[in-house]
């Protein structure tokens, strides 16, 4: 709060210090991001980051705990541009976890939804005539990546990038662990397998999707 005040009325708190206000993110060390509307006015001060936008306006931010802060679309916006691949994608299943956003709001906004790993899943599955999966679908408090509700079959597709932040890693098993419990198979397939390995991807998916293991023209 005193970050943003110390510039004025038209400052907010952004990045990845809005992601701690929201939830999305645990608190960091280091300088309060802070974001201004337009491109002069403000000097730079001491364990301040400073960000100039000239897009920060009033739909754009709301008060949270009454602090001014970038709201969670505008401030997963932010965290994309600045914020290492595994940072972004663990405040973005944070956020859908917290019903700060949902599949509804990602629905327009390609950068942040349509990413290579599921295009790449969906074509796998119309070409190989497996039943396409809800995507997106939320599971209580959770939100996972491809879902076969009935057969009770969740897969998600992961690149290497996510599995070097171990927090991300440690958080997806025990999001894994809950869902099990609940009775849902899990099966996770990383980029080098959708794109190298698609006959044994599919072999594996066929017997718990109801079908048989043996795929032709594979």
């Amino acid at each position: 709060m005193a970050a943003a005040l110390a510039l004025g009325t038209r400052a907010a708190v952004s990045h990845r210090s809005a992601a701690a206000v929201w939830r999305m993110l645990k608190p960091h060390s280091g300088p309060i991001h802070v974001t201004v509307s337009g491109s002069g006015g403000r000097r730079k001060r001491r364990g301040i980051a400073l960000h100039r936008s000239h897009s920060l306006i009033a739909d754009f931010v709301s008060h949270r705990a009454g602090i001014l802060v970038t709201k969670p679309k505008r401030t997963l916006r932010d965290l994309q541009r600045t914020s290492p691949q595994p940072v972004f994608r663990r405040a973005v299943r944070r956020a859908l976890d917290l019903r700060l956003i949902d599949s509804a709001d990602l629905a327009h906004e390609d950068d942040l939804t349509r990413s290579e790993l599921e295009g790449l899943f969906l074509s796998l599955c119309r070409r190989h005539r497996l039943p396409q999966p809800e995507v997106n679908a939320r599971l209580g408090p959770y939100e996972v990546d491809f879902l076969w509700r009935e057969q009770r079959v969740i897969v998600e597709t992961d690149s290497w990038r996510h599995h070097a932040d171990r927090a991300a890693f440690e958080s997806d098993r025990a999001r894994d662990a809950h869902l099990q419990s609940l009775g849902f198979r899990i099966l996770r397939f990383t980029h080098r397998q959708l794109m190298q390995e698609r006959s044994a991807v599919v072999a594996a998916l066929r017997p718990h999707l109801g079908q048989s293991p043996l795929a032709p023209n594979l």
